[in-house]
């Protein structure tokens, strides 16, 4: 890995970003990743554009019944946040436990230097996205996910969150318990600008 040289071309990775398909949780199974792949998955989500090498992002795996315990601050919190009855907050106690690995993406804004904080939540976003290319890459399913959870005041204390992080996204991962189908795509001439705005308008 170290000898190898950066930026190889590689026609297959470039197949795999355009057959690239988020995987539903409802469609992940056993066996998930293990201790080994989840490492290599955790590691790509680092290596992505961060200017000033600031690293704004944490994550935290939960796997097993670690699971459970996010499923149990979600229900918690709904009582908490938005008076639900025990009954219907109960019926979000198995979001954690959708798939068989979550990972929780922190966005952990770092000061130490002037970097505006616009850029790094993209680098948050682009360390997400890594993470969801790799699994991919590594033969598992994944899905980005976020919803009320991760604006919840209540489930970011559980968590040990600081006042200035917040929750990029629950990553879920696991195997195939089918395989994915194709959704509409945008049409890249609908959002692509070839040339100077002003010049391509006249």
């Amino acid at each position: 890995m170290a000898n190898k040289p950066f930026n190889t071309p590689s026609s297959e990775a470039y197949d795999l970003l355009m057959h690239r398909r988020s995987v539903k949780t409802r469609d992940m199974q056993d066996p998930s990743p293990d201790r080994e792949a989840l490492e290599k998955i955790l590691a790509a989500g680092m290596r992505v554009p961060d200017h000033g090498k600031l690293a704004p992002w944490r994550f935290v795996v939960l796997t097993g019944p670690e699971r459970a315990k996010l499923g149990k601050a979600i229900t918690d919190g709904m009582i908490a946040e938005f008076e639900s009855s025990p009954k219907v907050a109960e019926k979000m106690s198995g979001y954690a436990t959708q798939a068989p690995t979550l990972i929780i993406a922190v966005y952990s804004p770092n000061t130490s230097r002037p970097i505006p904080e616009w850029e790094q939540k993209l680098s948050t976003g682009a360390a997400c996205q890594n993470m969801v290319i790799a699994a991919t890459a590594l033969g598992y399913g994944a899905q980005w996910l976020t919803g009320w959870a991760s604006y919840s005041k209540y489930v970011a204390r559980a968590l040990n969150m600081t006042a200035d992080e917040k929750i990029a996204g629950f990553m879920f991962f696991g195997s195939h318990s089918r395989s994915p189908t194709e959704r509409p795509r945008p049409n890249p001439a609908d959002h692509v600008t070839w040339g100077w705005p002003a010049d391509a308008a006249e």
